[in-house]
């Protein structure tokens, strides 16, 4: 019925995060030579323009600053920062739909960048006014690929509760997760290309009559998950001592071309379809390498990824927020009624996500 974003009031180009990034690692114990002279080129080649930060620049500064950073001064932020963002997204949402806050019967949420106990869900239950019998769902670790999975999740639930209303919500502030020390080259690629929002979806069963006005999102049809095999080590997080580390190998965009038509096209053809009858694609923007992998797998024109590589170079990768913001800027073009389409979530597993959608 509705799927929104919200962003964090802070917003940087990409020149501006390449000088910020240097300052921090630099306060910290500083880059090595080698990985300071491939700084400008990677945030150059990221194909990012802009991204946002739940803290102004000066804040990541601060923490470099701590004696002892660790984990909990970034998790106790985010903590605090990814409820009231998730409260923006979800109420925005809740907005679009018509329905209130009570209305809903699940609320599953995303996130991978911080750990809550009570976890986000508990905590929105009295700022937004949902009720307090309301099913809940938290899921962590599916990382990347779980804005795909958690929509798919809400679809099955639908299906066995065709007469209930359920919501997403992923939130996401990867710029907490920003290194400090010992930084790899892992860290500098995803230092380039990792930005913070969230987003949600409201949705309602078959038997659900949908509000006059409400706004218009796809049909899930069907959907399929597979986690490809031996690439376990290709993208994830570790805990070290001083938060998330990022786990990212430069298999992963070998990984999508080689694995990624194969199980599109069989996904496709178990409904009777094939690529070619995809209207609109809505695929995890990963970063550039990942888009250019699946649109040769899948033998895509340009503008199949259109809607992927705005949200890359409006706000960066992410992380489970990524696909939905996508779904929501589809929708806004209107595709044609009754056109098919596609979402793509791609995460740790390596893991794929498919949906197959109709307007």
């Amino acid at each position: 019925m509705a799927a929104r974003s919200a962003f964090p009031a802070h917003r940087y180009p990409q020149d501006e995060l390449t000088k910020a990034f240097a300052a921090v690692t630099d306060a910290a114990g500083g880059l090595r030579p080698r990985q300071r002279a491939l700084l400008d080129r990677l945030f150059a080649n990221a194909d990012v323009a802009t991204r946002h930060t739940v803290l102004p620049i000066s804040e990541y500064l601060a923490f470099s600053d701590l004696p002892a950073p660790g984990v909990m001064p970034a998790n106790d932020r985010y903590i605090e920062e990814a409820t009231a963002l998730g409260e923006r997204a979800l109420r925005s949402a809740l907005d679009g739909s018509g329905l209130t806050a009570g209305d809903l019967n699940l609320l599953i949420v995303t996130s991978v960048t911080g750990v809550a106990v009570p976890s986000l869900d508990a905590r929105l239950i009295p700022r937004l006014g949902l009720r307090p019998d309301i099913k809940r769902l938290p899921v962590f670790g599916l990382g990347c690929v779980a804005g795909a999975a958690g929509l798919a999740r809400l679809h099955d639930y639908l299906l066995a509760w065709p007469g209930h209303r359920a919501a997403l919500l992923a939130v996401e502030l990867c710029s907490l997760t920003l290194p400090r020390t010992k930084v790899t080259m892992a860290d500098l690629v995803a230092s380039a290309l990792f930005g913070d929002g969230a987003a949600a979806v409201v949705a309602t069963g078959e038997d659900f009559a949908a509000p006059t006005g409400a706004a218009r999102l796809p049909q899930v049809i069907a959907t399929r998950s597979e986690v490809y095999p031996d690439s376990t080590d290709t993208l994830g997080w570790r805990l070290a001592d001083g938060g998330f580390r990022i786990v990212l190998t430069a298999d992963l965009a070998e990984v999508v071309e080689r694995r990624l038509n194969g199980s599109v096209t069989a996904f496709l053809g178990e409904h009777g379809l094939t690529v070619d009858d995809i209207g609109s694609w809505i695929c995890h923007p990963g970063g550039p390498k990942v888009l250019d992998a699946a649109q040769r797998a899948l033998k895509l024109p340009d503008s199949a990824m259109t809607a992927s590589r705005r949200s890359l170079s409006e706000a960066g990768n992410m992380s489970s927020v990524s696909v939905l913001h996508i779904l929501e800027l589809t929708a806004e073009e209107a595709p044609p009624p009754g056109s098919f389409g596609l979402m793509i979530g791609l995460g740790p597993g390596v893991s794929a996500e498919l949906l197959l959608l109709r307007w």
